[in-house]
């Protein structure tokens, strides 16, 4: 059994921690542990094998730095240029496995999903590969406790009205789109519905035989785009102009929805997928008055709030049920019953060409990372932390000339022809349309300061010539 993590959403409804550049599945939003960590380290599993990863290219180094920190190896990446749903991206990683002459079970999982209780899940996983040896094609279903807008719904065929399929997997008789309240509450009520989990578990062959069925161009298309890709190490790179001709489309409508060998295998055990703050209200530890309270957080007379600070003291007075979260550069303030429509605000901020939905201050790069203190018109000040043995690509900008300060640490600096060293308390001056690079020799990490000045300060303004880590040249630094 071959996990495949698919790991390139953006989980804008948790916005404002959540970022496209430094999307849910990276943070550490119930544990120690990011919700990515976790789901790779409840697979413990006899038999089941060292995962693939299906991520996008700005994700790939932070993937790699959150394996390396829980000792985990995966057996490949694919590196999506662009999302294009589910279905393509189970479709390439099924494509790689039978193309090593490997049909294995693929254990399809969201890198962002809660599971509490390890047994249960053993539990189901055992039902659900016996009945993929038989052919089927097993979804993952959550008993639906409770009326839920936000999730798809999966009816279960009574026993007696199907064929009997391995003991604890039922046909599925009927999927069903998001409900309102009215329709979710009488599934509640009447039984035998499951929210849809996005987890499934399949033999690769059948989820290829069935795709070739039902959706013949997604199919081609990854095919050719497989072919085409570029392979480094064990990242496979797809190529970008045969993806970009892929439909976008899921796994339950490209497939699942038109196939007869669809069956659901119950899965009762604490599941999560953390979809909005109210979910993350649900499984945290609350205080007497049913608060949820993360950082520098004071509240008064307050009941079944959810509060996260995160860079400065938030105070919150005779407030009920909402959720409240505080960032560098953002506050969001929502009802708990509004938390769907987060998304919608994240719209809204992309429309007007807002850069809070897509990174932090804080930003993470494969050399280390920066903080972005104060910008104006034609300046912009960072703080750089460049990781012992890192260096940034060798690169050139035509509108900005750029001061860096050490704070710590060693900086080897190239800048044209001159390449020398800088200790603490120490500058240079790198001017506009100078070739230049920023290393760390040294074994301690090297904090920088940066002042940048110029007509345009965006990212998009970088060269590159040089980068040990594969990067395009017109990208982040």
């Amino acid at each position: 059994m071959i996990p495949v993590i698919l790991s390139g959403g953006s989980g804008s409804r948790l916005w404002p921690l959540s970022r496209k550049l430094y999307p849910k599945q990276f943070l550490a939003l119930a544990g120690k542990h990011t919700l990515f960590q976790q789901t790779l380290q409840r697979l413990g599993f006899e038999g089941v094998e060292r995962p693939i990863i299906v991520c996008n290219q700005e994700h790939r180094f932070i993937i790699n730095e959150q394996l390396n920190a829980i000792g985990v190896s995966a057996q490949g990446m694919l590196i999506e240029p662009f999302g294009r749903n589910t279905a393509p991206a189970v479709a390439l990683a099924a494509l790689k496995v039978l193309a090593e002459d490997r049909d294995e079970l693929l254990l399809v999982l969201p890198a962002d999903h809660l599971i509490s209780d390890q047994a249960a899940l053993r539990q189901a996983l055992e039902v659900a590969r016996a009945a993929a040896d038989e052919g089927e094609m097993v979804l993952f279903g959550i008993p639906a406790e409770r009326p839920e807008t936000g999730f798809g719904y999966i009816k279960a065929a009574r026993c007696e009205d199907h064929d009997a399929l391995i003991p604890g997997a039922y046909r599925v008789e009927q999927f069903v789109e998001k409900p309102d309240i009215s329709r979710a509450s009488e599934f509640v009520r009447s039984g035998g519905y499951y929210w849809n989990s996005g987890m499934f578990l399949f033999r690769a062959s059948r989820y290829l035989d069935e795709l070739r069925n039902y959706a013949p161009d997604i199919y081609d298309t990854c095919v050719l785009a497989l072919e085409r890709s570029h392979v480094e190490h064990e990242a496979m790179e797809i190529d970008a102009k045969t993806f970009e001709c892929c439909p976008d489309n899921s796994i339950d409508y490209a497939v699942m929805e038109h196939t007869s060998r669809a069956c659901v295998v119950p899965l009762s055990a604490g599941w999560s997928d953390v979809g909005c703050w109210s979910s993350l209200w649900d499984v945290d530890a609350k205080d007497s008055n049913g608060n949820v309270l993360k950082g520098d957080v004071l509240v008064e007379n307050s009941h079944n709030c959810y509060v996260h600070g995160n860079s400065k003291l938030v105070t919150l007075l005779g407030m009920e049920d909402v959720v409240v979260v505080e960032t560098k550069d953002a506050v969001m303030i929502a009802r708990k019953d509004c938390v769907q429509d987060v998304k919608k605000l994240v719209a809204a901020l992309d429309s007007a060409g807002r850069q809070e939905t897509h990174s932090h201050c804080q930003v993470y790069r494969p050399w280390g990372g920066y903080d972005s203190i104060d910008a104006g018109s034609r300046h912009q000040v960072k703080h750089l932390t460049v990781k012992p043995g890192a260096q940034l690509s060798l690169q050139m900008h035509r509108h900005r000339a750029e001061h860096w300060v050490v704070v710590s640490g060693t900086a080897m600096v190239t800048c044209d022809d001159k390449t020398f060293l800088l200790t603490e308390n120490q500058s240079t001056y790198i001017p506009i349309a100078s070739v230049h690079r920023l290393a760390n020799p040294g074994k301690i990490p090297l904090e920088v300061i940066e002042v940048q000045s110029g007509s345009y300060l965006g990212e998009d303004d970088i060269e590159r010539f040089e980068d040990v880590y594969g990067r395009s040249i017109h990208a982040e630094p």
